[in-house]
C-alpha cells in the first residue's frame, strides 16, 4: 500500500509539471532515477520545451538509464544520470583530466552533472565531424535528451546483437569512424566497445560521456583500448588488422607503437 501511494504521488508530481507518461515500464523503474534532483530537471527541459512525455526504458547501464520520451510528437532518448549509485572515481578518471573542464568540483553531484554537460558537448563535437552518434538536444542538471536511433518506437540493436550480413565491411566502418573520430573531431572515446555501437545500416556511437579530446593525459592509452576492443569482438566474425598499423592510421602516425604516448 506504501509503495502504491509512493507512487501515485510520483505521478501526481509529473502530471503537475505537464509530462505524460507514455506505459507502464515507466513506473517500474521510477525509485532507481527519479530522486527530487531529478525531478527538478525534467522540471525545467518541460518548461524550455524540450520534452513532452517519458515512455518505457530502453536500456539499464551501471550508471544510468536510458528512456524513449517524446518532443513535438517525435520521440527523443532520454538518458538520466543516477546521482547516488554514479562511480564518482571512475567519472573523475576521465573528467579532471579534460582541460575543457578543469574547474569542476570534486563533489559527486559536480561530477554527475558535469558528465551529462560533457557527454552533451562530446556528441556535439563528434556530429559536426560527421561522426554518426545521437544529435544532441539538449541537457539539464543530470539528464541529456537526444536523438533516438531506431524505427518507429523500436530502438536500434546493440553490434553484438546483429546478423551482421558483412561483418568485414561492417568492422571498416566501425575502424574509419574511430578514425574520424580521432582525425576530425579530435575525441577518442575511451570506452568503445560491442556495447555502445548501434547497428541500424551502419554504426552509430553512442554513450560519449567518457571521451575525451587528444591532448588528454591517458588519451593514447584509451585509444589502444578502444582498437583492443573492437578487434576482439569483430576477430570471431572476420579478418581484423594489426592493431599498430590501426593505430598508426587512425592517428595519423602520431603513435606509431602501443607504448608510445599520444601527442
Amino acid at each position: 500500500m506504501a509503495k502504491d501511494r509512493e507512487g501515485k504521488d510520483f505521478d501526481r508530481k509529473l502530471e503537475e509539471m505537464g509530462i505524460r507518461i507514455k506505459d507502464e515500464n515507466t513506473r517500474k523503474v521510477r525509485g532507481e532515477v527519479f530522486d527530487e534532483e531529478t525531478l527538478l530537471a525534467l522540471y525545467r527541459l518541460v518548461h524550455r520545451k524540450k520534452i513532452s512525455a517519458i515512455g518505457g526504458s530502453i536500456s539499464t547501464g551501471k550508471e544510468a538509464n536510458v528512456f524513449i520520451g517524446e518532443r513535438e510528437g517525435a520521440p527523443v532518448a532520454i538518458k538520466i544520470y543516477r546521482i547516488r549509485n554514479a562511480n564518482f572515481k571512475a567519472m573523475a578518471e576521465y573528467i579532471l583530466g579534460d582541460p575543457r573542464f578543469a574547474s569542476v568540483r570534486r563533489s559527486r553531484k559536480e561530477i554527475v552533472f558535469t558528465w551529462t554537460k560533457k557527454e552533451f558537448a562530446n556528441l556535439r563535437r563528434a556530429r559536426e565531424a560527421g561522426v554518426p552518434v545521437p544529435e544532441p538536444y539538449a541537457f539539464e542538471r543530470n539528464i541529456l535528451i537526444m536523438e533516438f536511433i531506431g524505427e518507429g518506437d523500436i530502438p536500434a540493436q546493440q553490434i553484438r546483437s546483429v546478423g551482421l550480413s558483412d561483418p568485414a565491411t561492417a568492422y571498416r566502418a566501425v575502424v574509419d569512424e574511430i578514425k574520424r573520430l580521432y582525425q576530425e573531431a579530435r575525441l577518442v572515446h575511451g570506452d568503445l566497445s560491442e556495447y555502445n555501437i548501434l547497428w541500424q545500416d551502419k554504426p552509430y556511437i553512442i554513450d560519449m560521456g567518457q571521451a575525451v579530446t587528444r591532448d588528454h593525459p591517458n588519451a593514447g592509452t584509451f585509444l589502444i583500448r578502444d582498437i583492443r576492443n573492437v578487434n576482439r569482438f569483430f576477430s570471431a566474425l572476420c579478418e581484423v588488422e594489426d592493431e599498430e598499423a590501426l593505430m598508426r592510421e587512425v592517428t595519423g602516425g602520431a603513435i606509431k607503437r602501443l607504448g608510445d604516448r599520444d601527442r
